[in-house]
């Protein structure tokens, strides 16, 4: 097998910069990373970045669709136009996302994500670890851009089911729902990364499932409870919110969909600042309309879906946002420019904080001798030229 050198980069490391980097390859794996290309075996393939950037390869944690399809179809074509259209943006590992919808619709999402999983060796897909249980544990008055009649609270009788299949890597539960310690508990046996979304929990509710097991709330600020609504659901006095808890709590982490549409620039620099590149990762929460025409789609399945209107810029139902509609590179340039964060603090949020969160960054989420070859070249402006995927054995 031919190693591969990628020089006249600047490398993306975990703290700083590498200007003039040559980085090494073989067998899949990252070999050397050096300040300067050195001489080149004969059978070595060779790439000049031009003075572009290399980063790792980015870890989507939460992620519903794109190119047209949504994981929620429940079949392998469309989680494999969503898969392909994201490592076209970067990502080289997905955790396909579930929204809410009938057991029967979530179990196809599974089985179909599991078949594109097993195709990663043929190329131009990222690697599926396993996939995000996000819907359909919502609570009622949070449930936003999602099918309201596919919420409902969690049953050990249903969530049994999903876990049973082995595949579940990311389980969230509202955690103010009946139900919702038995779901965290058996997720926590199960090994996932458990996370609170859709959620009007107040500050002790948090606390008891942070007790639980629970490490995480989805796309901060969005579908999520603050002092006010705590107040409307439980009255005086006031509570402390999800907001405070997350803030508050430095066992705990969280996401921000840096697309320009959901948050201003002064709440990504706000959520950078105040809760750090370690705590913070950047999420797609992309609907299937990413690098699709401006046009009317569904978010969730194709049948049984919400009506959401791609705008070229996000998808929005009647009432408000209905998910972004653009790839993870779109949300690195957008949080480089609002928060002014360095582009390695920018570039973890999106590669290996998420990674270290699921416990796969020994092997992924950063430029390191030894780590998976999960690499992405960029031109001087941050758009993405090449992607390639290391070892393709599971994570």
């Amino acid at each position: 097998m031919k190693s591969l050198v990628i020089h006249n980069v600047t490398a993306i490391l975990e703290d700083k910069l590498l200007p003039n980097a040559c980085v090494t390859v073989r067998e899949g794996r990252i070999a050397e990373i050096s300040a300067s290309a050195k001489r080149m075996p004969k059978d070595t393939m060779v790439v000049d970045g031009q003075g572009g950037y290399l980063s790792p390869g980015f870890v989507d944690v939460h992620v519903h669709g794109g190119g047209g399809g949504d994981f929620m179809d429940g079949t392998a074509d469309a989680a494999r136009v969503a898969c392909q259209t994201h490592f076209r943006h970067g990502t080289t590992t997905i955790f396909p996302t579930t929204t809410t919808g009938q057991p029967e619709e979530i179990h196809a999402m599974i089985q179909a994500c599991q078949t594109v999983g097993k195709e990663t060796e043929g190329g131009g897909l990222p690697r599926i670890p396993g996939i995000h249980l996000y819907g359909p544990f919502f609570a009622a008055d949070k449930v936003g851009a999602h099918p309201a009649a596919g919420r409902r609270n969690p049953t050990p009788e249903e969530f049994r089911t999903y876990f049973k299949t082995g595949f579940i890597r990311i389980a969230t539960c509202a955690a103010e729902l009946p139900g919702a310690a038995a779901f965290y508990q058996m997720a926590k046996r199960n090994g996932c990364f458990i996370t609170c979304g859709h959620s009007n929990a107040s500050w002790s509710e948090m606390d008891r499932a942070f007790r639980s097991g629970m490490r995480h709330v989805d796309h901060f600020w969005c579908a999520m409870s603050d002092v006010s609504s705590v107040r409307g659901r439980l009255g005086t006095p006031m509570q402390g919110s999800m907001e405070q808890y997350v803030l508050f709590n430095p066992g705990m982490s969280t996401e921000v969909i840096a697309d320009g549409q959901h948050l201003s620039p002064e709440l990504l620099l706000f959520a950078h600042r105040m809760i750090g590149p370690k705590r913070l990762l950047l999420v797609t929460d992309s609907s299937r309309a990413v690098d699709m025409p401006v046009g009317k789609y569904k978010i969730g399945n194709i049948h049984t879906g919400n009506d959401i209107t791609h705008d070229g810029k996000v998808s929005r139902t009647a009432t408000g946002l209905g998910s972004s509609s653009v790839g993870m590179d779109h949300m690195v340039r957008t949080m480089k420019t609002c928060s002014g964060a360095p582009l390695w603090e920018v570039i973890r949020m999106a590669s290996l904080t998420p990674a270290e969160r699921l416990g796969i960054d020994d092997e992924v989420g950063s430029l390191k001798k030894g780590k998976r070859a999960d690499l992405v070249l960029f031109s001087k402006t941050l758009r993405v030229k090449k992607v390639w995927l290391g070892d393709n054995s599971p994570l």
